[in-house]
């Protein structure tokens, strides 16, 4: 292993708080043909995590496969009513299974629901975030979902990858392991090129690394490696390490946790971030794009200086004031996320312009030297 690989593989073995992530393809043989024995294998490795003195989250897909299952239906239904109600039917199939494993090893577990709502209003962000920090200090081992049956687009996370990072970063998670039905992140779709080789670690995500992850997952699950991808860009800003690993593999936990060089890491940045820093960059849904040059990178970049509209070279969305915006370089990688102070159209007109020119073309409106403060910023390299 290279250095930096194995700097980040001796940060996962010395983990005290651990995320596990479990997809929907790996818990299943197929639609409502629950995989008992994969899912016994993995409550075993939880138990035995849990008992060595680290404390673990579960985030765990397969609601719907296994409503599906108890309908007796083979696909998913295509109604966002329809596939509610099977979520909803199979969300209590799930928790059965899970409860009766755990208390086959002693063990206590809890059932918790999010949406995208508890991570949006700050004051639902930090009570979810007590809700599981007093679970892990009674010995629960909490198991997490989105609440699918009351979850529309509007209020959604988005997917179980990315729900992962935002319950790591709820909880200040030492690490997060996303189990998935690949092995984790190649040079190139091993199904079409065989010569594809798979990548020990990611240091930073790149545009590149971006392009390299695009296309679907598997057709049970809804996430692919490019919502592992961005769950790896939230994980590493929050001061987790993230490894994407394969969950089919007999006891992949404990490889990964004793600093085994198994699947893809993504190496965490060197600090947590604030507790409203974390909020303001992964809590709050991204309403647009701005744009910077060069200039305005590296100022960012070495001295996290607030982002003037003189720097700004595009801005993309439809977006008010106050709403949280990614900041993009040149290359289109994303180096910063904050809170505008300045709605679309406005900010439309001030691209490029120096502070001292916005009297005249603000007048009569409130005036803001800065387009994103730097209080109100996280940089995300």
């Amino acid at each position: 292993m290279e250095e930096q690989e194995r700097a980040a593989r001796a940060e996962l073995a010395a983990a005290r708080r651990i995320v596990v992530k479990v997809g929907t393809s790996t818990l299943a043989y197929g639609p409502g043909r629950m995989n008992l024995r994969r899912i016994e294998h993995l409550v075993r490795e939880l138990v035995d995590i849990s008992n060595a003195g680290r404390e673990v989250i579960l985030v765990s897909s397969g609601a719907i496969a296994a409503g599906l299952g108890r309908l007796g239906r083979a696909e998913k239904p295509s109604s966002i009513p329809e596939k509610q109600a099977v979520a909803a039917i199979g969300q209590g199939m799930l928790m059965h299974i899970y409860e009766k494993l755990f208390a086959e090893y002693g063990r206590t577990t809890a059932q918790v629901l999010l949406t995208k709502e508890n991570a949006v209003r700050h004051n639902q962000y930090i009570h979810s975030r007590q809700a599981l920090l007093a679970l892990l200090a009674m010995g629960v081992i909490p198991v997490v979902n989105e609440n699918d049956a009351v979850a529309v687009d509007e209020i959604k996370i988005g997917d179980n990858d990315t729900l992962s990072a935002t319950v790591a970063t709820l909880v200040d998670a030492d690490a997060l392991i996303i189990l998935s039905d690949i092995e984790g992140l190649y040079t190139a779709n091993p199904q079409t090129h065989p010569d594809a080789q798979l990548i020990g670690v990611v240091p930073e995500i790149t545009p590149e690394v971006e392009r390299r992850a695009g296309g679907a997952g598997s057709s049970l699950g809804t996430g692919g490696m490019s919502t592992k991808i961005e769950a790896a860009k939230i994980a590493m800003n929050a001061g987790a390490t993230m490894v994407i690993a394969p969950g089919g593999h007999a006891g992949v936990l404990a490889r990964v946790l004793a600093g085994e060089a198994v699947g893809t890491v993504f190496p965490a940045k060197e600090s947590h971030l604030r507790l409203r820093k974390s909020w303001l960059a992964f809590g709050k849904r991204i309403e647009g794009d701005l744009c910077v040059d060069r200039g305005c990178e590296q100022a960012m970049r070495a001295h996290g200086s607030s982002l003037l509209a003189a720097g700004i070279t595009s801005c993309e969305g439809d977006f008010a004031a106050g709403s949280t915006v990614r900041v993009l370089t040149e290359a289109g990688q994303e180096i910063a996320r904050g809170t505008v102070n300045y709605d679309a159209c406005v900010l439309r007109q001030l691209i490029g312009r120096q502070t001292s020119e916005f009297p005249t073309l603000l007048a009569g409106q409130d005036i803001h030297e800065e387009v994103i403060h730097r209080d109100n910023m996280v940089l995300m390299v």
